[in-house]
Parts: structure tokens; sequence; C-alpha cells
């Protein structure tokens, strides 16, 4: 498959499936998820459980890494981690905030979610963050 990848990522994150869904884009890079909402969305378990069923479907039982790249405004409801938690095959969470107000909405997410959580301002750093998670 030979995705135009609309990100700058490094040349060995190679873009394998995009998928578009009601809350918004979903980037597959490898085991690397790129997940960029909807502006005016809110993402919740109600609203994105369609969405994680279908990219759990896709990676089978790949250990993955879920960024959270944060170029529209929307909002989370941060109890809704509860279920992310869960999820075995999710290695770690990053965030993507381009904006003091984004910073300190994930920072305050990150209290909600027991698996490895980083707030980026970079999307290529967040990405090779999240790959130390990749075993």
């Amino acid at each position: 498959m030979n995705l135009n990848p609309p990100h700058n990522l490094p040349s060995n994150f190679k873009l394998e499936k995009v998928l578009e869904t009601n809350i918004g884009i979903i980037y597959f890079y490898g085991n690397i998820v790129v997940v960029e909402a909807k502006e005016g969305t809110t993402v919740s378990h109600k609203s994105g459980f369609s969405t994680l069923l279908q990219g759990l479907a896709y990676l089978g039982t790949k250990p993955w890494v879920y960024i959270a790249h944060r170029v529209q405004s929307y909002s989370v409801k941060p109890t809704d981690y509860k279920y992310l938690n869960k999820v075995t095959t999710l290695k770690a969470m990053v965030v993507v905030a381009y904006s003091d107000i984004a910073r300190s909405n994930a920072e305050l997410e990150s209290k909600f979610c027991k698996k490895p959580f980083a707030v980026f301002d970079d999307l290529t750093l967040a990405a090779i963050w999240g790959k130390q998670f990749i075993k």
C-alpha cells in the first residue's frame, strides 16, 4: 500500500492505513496510531467505541501506542480513560498539544490514565517516545 502520509515523521514510520470515522481521522503507522479528532467533537466512550473496535480489529493482538494529535479544538471525557486502561494491547498514550490550555487539559487527563502518558508539542518527538513501548 502506497499512501501519502500527511505527517512529516521519520522514514521508519510507514503509513499503512487511514480510517475516516465519525470522530475524526485515524492514521496507522504500524503500531503507532495517530488520531486527529474533528473540530467540536466530544471524544468519549460513547462516541469513540465503534472507532476503537475498528482500530482493534485492524491491529489485532499487536501492541500499540495512541497519539492524540490535537490539531483541532475538541473535548475529551477524561473519566472514560477507565475503558482504555483495560485495553491490554494499548501500551502508552501521548497527547500532542499546541497551546497552553491544551497542554493543561492533557495534564489533567493524565491523572485518569494508568498507562504511560506523555504530552509533547511535536508529533515526531511524540512518535519516537511512543515507539519505545512497542516490543
